[in-house]
């Protein structure tokens, strides 16, 4: 709904992270200034058991936000905080600052400060996402050690006893996972975007958050009454009690849709013209599966394996990964599971392989690239595929696939261990659909060939965008860039779902793009099978594609498939959608 805006004190734009509204007084959540001072030391001994301690008493206090998150979130968010306990325990970050303590005989302070400063640099100057990630892990957890040796307490967002919304330049990890839903009716940050672990986090909580509005700490005091409005990116600062009115309203409505959703959850997904698309979820974990069948999902459009291999120091083991598939698979009861083999290397990164660094990871040696060099690793990750197929729908895919004969290699290897397995003796399931991720672009432009070789295609849209425009999503130079709509993407998609077609296999696609409401309606219009996207957009999108016919559509794709630019194509939409 429009809402005049005549009566606002004052508008702050963002980026919607995570739907809904919230309306309650500002709470201001700032770090304390950590003053660092340079101070000589003689006991180099005890300076070193200082930081042992406060390194100890961190450690201990990320266990705990690791278990509430695990409780609150689920397995997959919680392995952000082991990934910091890892920061607090690698030998890299902490000998140096040990070191610097007794070489130079300064105090832990600033030793601690210097050499993790020098770190978050390193990664900061690293043009890709998981590598800016590993810089804000190193902050966050730097500052709780740096905190504890200054005797400064750490902000605690769980114990907030009252109605607010949280005021932030950005929110940790730590922050969010603490964050209180009875009390936190919402958030807004400076920094901060879609992809952001905050604003994950919100959307898995389903607490209305605005990120990237680059001044709300700026613009906002403490106790002022303040609107997140998470569906359009907005935030309304001391709103007059009509404006108030109007925005209650707005929850109202957007409650009573959502209730209006939520009577679809066990229905097809049929369009007006009664033509059939499966919904499904990307998930992480097998804990992850409670949202997809809460949310109505048809199935599971992508289980992202590498969660079972991050956040450990290990390789996991044949075993335990047997475990969490026949978990997925029993959990689903029948329903199709897309599994994607490991897609590690570019924005993932698993330390304990000890990989060399590369210039560019996005286009190094990652995924199926990794497997196929690595093949005891991969090996046993099929291994355990094949063990666990005889307990639901399985299906394989592999990622990054860039030329026929990789896609060959790994359906080769895959059927030597089928084979190795059937002469042991074990069941296996029958007629196991193998495919491929669709996410460069060299894939859809051959997708008529691959088309003879695969099963299905599942179309990775994250990578295919920024690939195929040359545009990092996470840099903000060139973000302008990163557009789903962009007729060069449209085109692309077209060959890769006409490709299917005509060798009688089926299309998918687990990209972001999948659950977008602008995209729906094309993607319906150009025959795509399966959409599959996060479990709290399934049940909007079920409703959205009730609502379209898919023959009306057809008529207006060679239209929108022959406009310039991705403006043209939104306006199209919008108008006629």
């Amino acid at each position: 709904m429009s809402i005049k805006t005549m009566d606002i004190t004052k508008i702050i734009t963002g980026i919607g992270a995570s739907e809904g509204i919230a309306i309650a007084k500002a709470f201001r959540l700032e770090n304390p200034e950590l003053i660092i001072e340079k101070k000589s030391v003689t006991d180099v001994v005890q300076e070193v058991a200082r930081l042992e301690a406060a390194l100890e008493k961190s450690k201990s206090e990320l266990e705990t936000i690791k278990e509430h998150a695990r409780k609150e979130l689920g397995d997959d968010k919680a392995e952000i905080f082991e990934a910091h306990l890892l920061v607090l325990s690698d030998p890299e970050l902490i000998n140096p600052i040990k070191d610097k303590i007794t070489g130079e005989k300064v105090n832990a302070e600033y030793a601690l400060d210097e050499v993790a400063a020098i770190f978050i640099n390193v990664f900061e100057s690293m043009d890709n996402e998981y590598m800016k990630e590993r810089a804000a892990d190193i902050r966050d957890v730097t500052k709780r050690v740096l905190a504890h040796l200054l005797g400064i307490n750490v902000s605690n967002p769980s114990m907030i006893s009252e109605e607010v919304v949280i005021i932030a330049e950005d929110l940790t990890p730590s922050d969010t996972a603490q964050l209180n839903r009875k009390f936190v009716k919402g958030f807004t940050t400076d920094i901060g975007g879609r992809t952001s672990h905050s604003a994950i986090m919100a959307r898995s909580m389903e607490i209305p958050a605005v990120v990237g509005t680059k001044k709300v700490m700026e613009e906002i005091e403490n106790g002022l009454l303040v609107i997140v409005d998470g569906l359009d990116g907005q935030v309304i600062v001391n709103p007059s009690e009509e404006t108030v009115k109007a925005y209650k309203k707005k929850a109202t409505e957007y409650a009573t849709q959502k209730a209006e959703w939520a009577k679809l959850v066990n229905e097809k997904t049929v369009s007006a013209d009664e033509h059939h698309v499966e919904l499904a979820a990307n998930i992480g974990t097998p804990e992850d599966v409670k949202g997809v069948l809460e949310n109505g999902g048809e199935g599971v459009g992508l289980y992202r394996t590498e969660f079972l291999y991050m956040g450990r120091e290990e390789l996991p083991t044949e075993e335990e990964q047997f475990t969490s598939y026949k978990t997925v698979l029993e959990r689903m009861e029948g329903k199709p599971v897309v599994v994607r083999t490991l897609d590690i290397g570019g924005d993932k990164e698993l330390t304990y392989l000890n990989l060399p660094k590369e210039m560019n990871p996005f286009l190094g040696f990652r995924a199926i690239r990794l497997c196929l060099e690595m093949q005891d690793m991969f090996r046993t990750q099929l291994r355990a595929l094949l063990r666990a197929s005889i307990y639901g729908n399985l299906k394989i895919m592999f990622p990054m696939i860039a030329t026929v004969d990789e896609f060959r290699q790994a359906k080769s290897i895959l059927l030597e261990e089928k084979t190795k397995l059937q002469e042991e003796g074990v069941d296996i399931a029958e007629n196991i659909e193998v495919g491929m991720m669709v996410e460069i672009p060299s894939s859809a432009v051959n997708a008529d060939l691959f088309a003879k070789e695969v099963d299905f295609f599942s179309i990775g849209t994250n990578d295919l965008i920024q690939y195929t425009l040359a545009a990092d999503r996470m840099n903000e130079r060139v973000s302008y860039l990163y557009q789903p709509y962009n007729p060069a993407i449209l085109r692309l998609v077209k060959m890769v779902i006409d490709a299917a077609h005509k060798e009688g296999k089926w299309a998918g696609m687990c990209g972001e793009m999948a659950g977008d409401e602008i995209a729906i309606p094309i993607l319906l219009g150009l025959g795509l099978d399966e959409f599959s996207m996060s479990a709290t957009s399934i049940l909007k999108a079920r409703s959205q594609i009730r609502h379209l016919s898919k023959e009306a559509i057809e008529q207006y794709i060679e239209a929108i498939l022959s406009m310039s630019t991705t403006e043209e194509v939104v306006s199209f939409v919008k108008k006629q959608f």
